[in-house]
């Protein structure tokens, strides 16, 4: 492989359009449709023609179930519709990987379970490779095939669902399990926390 990390220009353009990118809040743009926030980066990059375009937008549209949402503004839709939104304007390129970003954030626990089961479906129907970054165990353990727990920067453990789960590693154990002692560095400055005691 080849790194990418101090890449310009063309390369990273070349990199950027083989990826999509689904933003915590969605990070639709207020004043424009749900189908233009869903052409948007077919337009930008001048990717199609219109009548390409369009048809692009309509097939992202119904496959995201968002076909009746297409006029309307985002402020007119739910937390969960713009963030199919915004699952269906990554998708409009065919990228080979799919970036989440705190995919569940603000969703209640239903519609946290239709984003996964969203995510399973594009794994099934799609074959794209998806990274998710999340703190939502439940979600991670139901989407993943493999786990990557980062601490401090750094990589903690690479594991199966069960494999994390199932670790003896103390950092993700207390993590997973939501303690307040153990060897996690918790905020100093919040008073509510107990401090480790090792």
């Amino acid at each position: 492989g080849e790194s990418m990390v101090h890449a310009r220009g063309s390369r990273i353009e070349k990199l950027r359009s083989r990826m999509g990118v689904l933003f915590q809040s969605g990070a639709l743009i207020n004043w424009l449709s749900v189908y233009d926030n869903v052409a948007l980066p077919l337009r930008e990059h001048r990717l199609a023609k219109e009548e390409e375009i369009d048809a692009i937008v309509k097939e992202k549209l119904k496959y995201m179930g968002l076909m009746p949402a297409m006029n309307l503004l985002p402020s007119s839709i739910s937390g969960g519709m713009k963030k199919r939104a915004g699952i269906a304007r990554a998708l409009t390129t065919n990228p080979e990987i799919l970036l989440y970003d705190e995919p569940t954030s603000g969703l209640d626990p239903v519609l946290s379970q239709v984003f996964n089961e969203l995510v399973r479906k594009l794994q099934r129907e799609l074959s794209v490779t998806q990274v998710v970054v999340t703190h939502d165990m439940a979600s991670a353990y139901y989407i993943a095939d493999r786990i990557t727990f980062l601490y401090q920067g750094k990589v903690e453990m690479v594991g199966t669902p069960d494999e994390i789960r199932n670790s003896d590693n103390p950092v993700v154990q207390q993590f997973i399990q939501g303690k307040t002692r153990g060897p996690l560095i918790l905020d100093a400055g919040d008073p509510t926390v107990k401090k480790s005691e090792t």
